[in-house]
Parts: structure tokens; C-alpha cells; sequence
């Protein structure tokens, strides 16, 4: 895709509802089974090295890792969302914002490299002082992808930008695995960790061949840099709040605690990556189309939030039932502990998934200033749930993320949506069914496995695994009937059932455009946000 024309404008949208939507929602689909395809990838990995590597290994690179990746995200979270957003967005514009984050990425990597030693004293592993020298080279790598994978998101190009982000996770998990079996230890950790953002770039450089002019005066610049510098500010007080948890298990536990709270946390996390990281943009992209509209606005992000909860919840519940079974059948009988830190990250799943949705609205109607203050109010409060967790070490941990986002789910929406009159009424009306029908379903299926004692008292490899593969059966089929009963209708299950033939679709139209751009002026599409599988009415998204 070469973004610009001739004249060094960014090629224009498709005309047609129809062109949009077809953007919009094959997008989604393109997102979410790359995610889907890449944990495959990564579940292969994981089961490969848990055999070949220690938790301590897992645990050295986790203490660099999770600073690493907060500098790495530099330009990555900020400039993205500046570029996607933006009314207009040119080749000189696009140059100046390239070689800012360039720079500041070099900055940042010297300067990571250097506070090894610092890092190694702090957690009292002289390991951890090469391993930052070797992980330092990720963020320079990441800030010569980001405006090239930006105008990609921006033109909507997403089927291409999946199919690059599973060839690298791929590239990332043979080197891993190919150096874990020649017996390089941790190193092959941080070999797969420097390979991933090293075929990023490359495959973003050649889908986007775009070459950048040299840096010059041009409207727009200072304005999306402060856009900028409000979205990442707002991604560094949301990631220490997020990764506090690793840097206080560490500090307090040691390298191998972290090895095994960390896989948990993996699974934890794993709906989210699934799920909600994938759609972001794409929600995000069409929602901005939607800004002016308050009614279409609001009516399409609680379809979407409804279709999110609907499929959140039940693979929440699920997994918080199956969760020690799945880390037995993955990781290996060694990692028992990992599956016990797992049952209180449980309850959380769901409503996690829920969360994280209020920031595309601060993103769509262009207020990440309010992004920026909401992250601190969120550090503050999941900061002190940690220190307070710390008492009864890593479970408390655990407990601590699922308190923090029931306590700031309902406020999360009221603050996202008072400068649109957005209130939380309508949340709560369009989730609260599928929180009831999960935990419901949650109820029921428990005591029916519980009271299944031979069934439950399994506690090999294979009784594990049959116990997931029941389990979820059985956990799908309530679940599927509480929401019917509780919604009166299968309204729910038909709109799963339109949405899937769109997503998966690789139809193009017609009369394809080059690419497409952000909305213009007063340009709508309530097609393009057809996220809950229903045609819009031509009234006027660690």
C-alpha cells in the first residue's frame, strides 16, 4: 500500500456505506483471528519451553520485560491513535511524526540499556543486568515500525497487518524453541523477544513502502504530538498500574514466584489479548465516524459492548472453571502452583473484558486528556489493592486485579462519557443479563462437577483434559440457556450468528478503493460500525 498521492495526501476513503462496513467489520474479523491464530502459535511455545526451560528463566526475563515493554510502547501507544483519528493526514505530516518517534526511540533505548546495572540491584539478580543490554534493542526496533503500521491501520488494512503480526509471533517461537533445545537457557527467551519486533518491522517497511521525506515545518505537527504524549501518558500510568504486580512479586518473592504467577497471569490476561486488544482500533477507526451522532454513537457502542459481554463473559466463567485443568495440560505437572494463583484471577475475567471498552470512547470523541487523568485515578486505587495483596503473597495479588475492576468498571463509563452526555444507566442495562447468566451458569456447573467425585478427583494429564473439554460443554449449554431466559429471546445468539459470515468474509467489492482514510468533515457511516450484526438505518470503534 503506498499511502500518499502525488501530492502527498493521504488517499481518500471508499465512497459507499457498503465499502465502509465491509472495512470495518472484515477488519474485526482479521483481528481477531490473527489473535486467534497467534495463540496457537504461542500455546505451542508454551508447551514446548515450559519442558525445556525453568520458572526462574521465565521469571529473569519477566523482570526486564516488564519495564522494557513500557518504554517500547513509546510511540506505539500515541502516535498510532494520533495518526488513525486525525481529520487530515499528509506525507510531510507524516514524516515529522516519523522522525520524532525515531529519535525519542533511539533516546529511549540507550538510555534502557544503560540502567541494567539499576535493574539488577532493585530485584538482586545479577542476571538481569545483559539480559536489559540484550531486551533494550526491542524499542528501537518498535519506533521503526510505528508510523508504518499507523497508516496501514489508518487506510484500515487490517487482514494484512494480522497476517504480519502471526508471521512474526511465529518467527519470535522458533527461535525460542530452536535455542531453548541447543541449551541456551533464558538467552533463548530473549532471543524470541528481540525476533519479534525485528519481523514486525521488516514486513511493515515492505506492506507500507512508504520512505519517509526529511523533517520540515507543517500544520498539524505540535497537535498530534500533544495528542500523543496525552495517549502514552495515559498508557504509562494505566502500565505501571498493570505491571506493579509483577515488579512487587518480584521484589518481594523472587524470580521463581514470579515464573509461576506470571504464566497465571498469562491466562488471566488471555480473553483480553484475545478479544479487546485486537478490536481497539477497529472500534476506534469507525467510532470516530460517529462522534457527531450522539444517538447512532451511542446506540452502536452498547451493541457492541453487548456482543463483547455476551462472548466475555462466557469465556470468563469458563476459564475460571477449567483454568488449573488448562495450565496442567499446557504447562506440565511442575506448574501446579501457577494453576492455584489462577482461581482468583477468575472472577475477573469477565468484567475485564468490560473495562477496558471505556477508553474507545475517549479515543473516538478525541478527549485522551481525560483518558490521561482517569489512568491515574486508576493507578492510585489498583496500586493500593497490590500493596494491601502483598499480605497474602501472590493469591493476593491475584485477588487484588479482580477487586480493582469491579471498583472501577461503573465509574470507568460514567467519566468516559460525561462529555457526551454518555451515562451509566445504559451500561448497566445492556451487561447486567450476561453477568447474571454467567454466574448462574458458573453456580450450576460447579456444583455439578464437585459432586461428581471420582469425576473431580481426576488429577492426571488426561483426567484434566477430559475434565476442560466437559466442563465446557456443560458450562456453554447453561450459559447459553440463562442468557435466552434472561433476555426473553435469542435475539443474543442471532446476532453472533450474523456477525461471523461478515467477519470471516474475504469478499472485496467491486470497486475497491487504494485505501481509506479517516472520516472527513461531517462524513457518517453507521454501516461501518455494524459490530452487533445488525443493518443500521440511514439516519444521518501487556
Amino acid at each position: 500500500m503506498r499511502p500518499f498521492d502525488a501530492e502527498g495526501k493521504f488517499h481518500p476513503i471508499a465512497d459507499g456505506h457498503g465499502e465502509l462496513r465491509r472495512l470495518a467489520v472484515r477488519g474485526a474479523g482479521a483481528a481477531v483471528s490473527a489473535q486467534g491464530l497467534s495463540l496457537c502459535v504461542q500455546m505451542v511455545a508454551t508447551v514446548v519451553l515450559a519442558r525445556l526451560l525453568l520458572p526462574s528463566d521465565f521469571g529473569v526475563v519477566a523482570m526486564v520485560t516488564t519495564v522494557s515493554l513500557l518504554i517500547m510502547n513509546f510511540g506505539l501507544n500515541g502516535f498510532t491513535e494520533a495518526v488513525v483519528q486525525a481529520e487530515e493526514i499528509s506525507h510531510t505530516l507524516a514524516s515529522n511524526l516519523f522522525w520524532i518517534n525515531l529519535g525519542a526511540s533511539l533516546l529511549l533505548t540507550m538510555g534502557f540499556a544503560g540502567a541494567g546495572s539499576l535493574l539488577a540491584w532493585f530485584y538482586g539478580d545479577p542476571r538481569v543486568t545483559m539480559v536489559t543490554l540484550g531486551v533494550s534493542l526491542t524499542i528501537f526496533l518498535t519506533g521503526a515500525s510505528v508510523l508504518h503500521l499507523a497508516l496501514l491501520k489508518r487506510a484500515m488494512r487490517f487482514p494484512v497487518i494480522a497476517a504480519n503480526s502471526v508471521f512474526a509471533r511465529g518467527v519470535s517461537v522458533v527461535v525460542s524453541i530452536i535455542l531453548a533445545l541447543m541449551g541456551w537457557g533464558y538467552w533463548a527467551l530473549v532471543a524470541g523477544v528481540i525476533a519479534y519486533p525485528l519481523s514486525i518491522t521488516a514486513g511493515a517497511w515492505m506492506l507500507c513502502p512508504w520512505v519517509p521525506g526529511l523533517p520540515r515545518r507543517a500544520a498539524g505537527t505540535k497537535k498530534l504530538v500533544r495528542f500523543a504524549i496525552n495517549v502514552y501518558g495515559h498508557f504509562t500510568v494505566n502500565y505501571f498500574a498493570r505491571n506493579m504486580d509483577n515488579l512487587l512479586v518480584g521484589w518481594r518473592f523472587g524470580a521463581g514466584a514470579l515464573g509461576f504467577y506470571k504464566k497465571a497471569y498469562d491466562l488471566f490476561a488471555l480473553s483480553s489479548s484475545q478479544l479487546v486488544s485486537p478490536l481497539s482500533v477497529v472500534a476506534v477507526s469507525a467510532l470516530s465516524r460517529l462522534k457527531n451522532d450522539a444517538a447512532q454513537y451511542k446506540r452502536y457502542f452498547l451493541r457492541s459492548l453487548a456482543l463483547l459481554a455476551f462472548v466475555g463473559m462466557g469465556v470468563g466463567a469458563d476459564l475460571f472453571l477449567v483454568g488449573k485443568d488448562v495450565i496442567r495440560v499446557v504447562l506440565g505437572p511442575r506448574w501446579g502452583e501457577a494453576g492455584q494463583i489462577f482461581v482468583f484471577f477468575g472472577p475477573g475475567i469477565g468484567v475485564m473484558l468490560l473495562y477496558y471498552t471505556h477508553g474507545w470512547i475517549h479515543l473516538s470523541i478525541g478527549t485522551p486528556n481525560r483518558w490521561f487523568r482517569w489512568g491515574i485515578v486508576e493507578f492510585v486505587v489498583t496500586g493500593l489493592l497490590f500493596v494491601l495483596g502483598l499480605h497474602w503473597g501472590t493469591v493476593g495479588v491475584a485477588m487484588a486485579w479482580t477487586a480493582s475492576f469491579w471498583i472501577l468498571l461503573f465509574p470507568s463509563f460514567w467519566y468516559a462519557g460525561k462529555p457526551i452526555g454518555f451515562g451509566v444507566k445504559p451500561v448497566l442495562e445492556t451487561i447486567w443479563r450476561y453477568i447474571a447468566a454467567a454466574a448462574m451458569a458458573t453456580g450450576a456447573c460447579g456444583w455439578l462437577v464437585w459432586h461428581s467425585h471420582p469425576f473431580g478427583a481426576e488429577t492426571g494429564i488426561v483426567g484434566a483434559l477430559a475434565r476442560m473439554v466437559t466442563v465446557s460443554l456443560l458450562f456453554g449449554v447453561l450459559y447459553l440457556i440463562a442468557v435466552v431466559a434472561l433476555h426473553r429471546s435469542l435475539e443474543p445468539l442471532y446476532q453472533v450468528v450474523r456477525l461471523l459470515p461478515d467477519m470471516l468474509s474475504s469478499r472485496r467489492s467491486s470497486n475497491p478503493a487504494p485505501a481509506a482514510a479517516a472520516p472527513q468533515g461531517g462524513l457518517r457511516t453507521s454501516a461501518a460500525l455494524r459490530m452487533a450484526g445488525r443493518e443500521v438505518p440511514e439516519s444521518s470503534g501487556r
